[in-house]
């Protein structure tokens, strides 16, 4: 066989596999968090965002949470402000807030519009504080345990919150006017002042309530390892009652857990599957929703 002709079957082969799957998911809301890697360089992120918007070519209605830590830390470290986390969260700080909004409205979220719209993709920016999409409280200072003399400390991380509700009329508005929406984690208080949010949580919780089909959590890892240090022992599926022992055994620990958490509760919100894929390999979206294999784990009910 010539390589041209097998070239050509390969990629019949690709649209055929394909078909099921946008027949399947035609007019259904996916929720995509672009994180890790889709964040931080331009190729990957270009890439993202051009799977995206041929998500919504294909009659998909894909919705965008970003997050941003990594270039929130860098232009803090810029304006001379060190970044502080407590157990991996971030303390916040107004003049900290004031640069996280800057980041992420003022830039990432900016920065992805644009990248949609090359690709020939409408897409609008939004944050949790537009139309109250995102009504939040301030978490309340809590007990964390210091790992090495198991004392007791109270922290308060400052103006970081928790979502009361959420008003997605917003949302709805955009996807019925074939429109992306962008969206930025941070939220409203009952005073009118902006509290910085978790990008999963905001991803996995408004997929809930708009009922999506798909939420799908872009990382910096291939999904959940069996061996952490094994790249091939890769769990492509796993259902929400095998979690808990996964999480006791080790197989699911640090910051996978409170990703997990998320695909959780938003399954338990009425998503239909949650993804957690590598966001640096490029079409990842693409090979996770069109391909029987998918590249990451999924977690289904």
């Amino acid at each position: 066989m010539s390589s041209n002709k097998k070239k050509h079957q390969n990629s019949t082969h690709v649209l055929v596999e394909a078909l099921p799957y946008i027949k399947k998911f035609h007019r259904k809301k996916i929720m995509i968090k672009y994180g890790g890697h889709a964040m931080i360089d331009e190729v990957a992120m270009d890439s993202t965002a051009r799977d995206t918007v041929l998500l919504k070519y294909v009659g998909m209605e894909p919705i965008v949470v970003h997050g941003g830590g990594p270039e929130i830390s860098r232009s803090m470290n810029k304006m001379g402000k060190e970044p502080k986390f407590i157990k991996g969260l971030r303390v916040t700080d107004e003049e900290t807030m004031e640069i996280v909004k800057m980041v992420l409205i003022g830039k990432i979220n900016t920065d992805i519009v644009s990248q949609i719209g090359l690709h020939g993709g409408k897409a609008s920016g939004i944050s949790g504080k537009d139309s109250q999409l995102i009504l939040a409280s301030k978490k309340a200072p809590h007990k964390i345990r210091d790992d090495e003399t198991g004392e007791e400390h109270v922290v308060d991380l400052g103006l970081v919150g928790e979502i009361n509700s959420l008003n997605t009329d917003i949302i709805n508005m955009f996807t019925e006017n074939d429109y992306i929406p962008v969206i930025s984690p941070i939220g409203i208080d009952n005073n009118g002042d902006t509290l910085n949010l978790n990008a999963d949580t905001v991803a996995g919780e408004i997929a809930g309530e708009i009922a999506a089909e798909k939420l799908i959590i872009l990382t910096d890892v291939s999904g959940v390892l069996k061996d952490p240090n094994d790249p091939n022992s890769l769990i492509k599926q796993i259902k929400i009652d095998e979690i808990d022992e996964l999480i006791n055994n080790g197989t699911i620990s640090g910051g996978m857990i409170p990703k997990i958490e998320t695909c959780v509760k938003a399954i338990e919100g009425g998503v239909s599957s949650a993804h957690i894929i590598d966001g640096r390999i490029e079409h990842s979206l693409l090979l996770e929703i069109f391909t029987t294999e998918g590249i990451g784990t999924m977690i289904t009910e």
